[in-house]
């Protein structure tokens, strides 16, 4: 999986931008599922950008705090043949990260990675090829690629023999 540089700019002590942190991120990984960074993170929209100190390194969870943000890059490997594996995996996370909203079983038999958060996703494809899957359609995003997601249900398929590399924002709605 790859490993990301972070560069954070804000003030220093005299009051002049400078990069301030790098190579410090919140790492969460499932081998063979995916590898995923929180590059930032505020509690608060509008953001205070007068707080200091990383706002990434705090407990990793499936969404941002009401009212908040989450800026994340997520490595998705290719599509493992093991379909149990990977639904155990993910319930499993589910309750790590503590998911709200708890696919169920038609939406697991739909993708294994079928999940909804109350937030407005806006995610561009950076590298490789990965399927966007809906309740009702795909499709196939490619570098250069964004969708914005509506606080509906959603999965990731990496169909091709490459990792799959999405950034993007996670910001807080109000649920449907």
């Amino acid at each position: 999986m790859a490993k990301w540089k972070r560069y954070v700019v804000g003030l220093n002590e005299e009051g002049k931008s400078a990069t301030l942190m790098h190579d410090a991120h919140n790492v969460q990984e499932q081998p063979g599922i995916f590898y995923r960074a929180t590059l930032w993170k505020a509690d608060e929209v509008p953001v205070d950008n007068s707080i200091t100190g990383d706002r990434a390194g705090t407990e990793a969870t499936r969404e941002p705090p009401p009212g908040g943000l989450l800026f994340r890059a997520l490595e998705i490997p290719p599509d493992t043949e093991d379909k149990l594996r990977h639904v155990a995996a993910l319930k499993k996370l589910n309750v790590e990260v503590a998911q709200k909203h708890i696919p169920t079983a038609e939406d697991l038999a739909r993708h294994p990675s079928m999940h909804r958060t109350d937030t407005l996703d806006c995610i561009t494809c950076v590298s490789g090829e990965i399927y966007m899957i809906t309740d009702v359609d795909e499709v196939l995003m490619r570098p250069g690629d964004s969708v914005v997601i509506r606080g509906t249900n959603h999965a990731w398929s990496n169909r091709s023999d490459k990792p799959a590399l999405l950034v993007g924002c996670m910001i807080s709605a109000n649920p449907l």
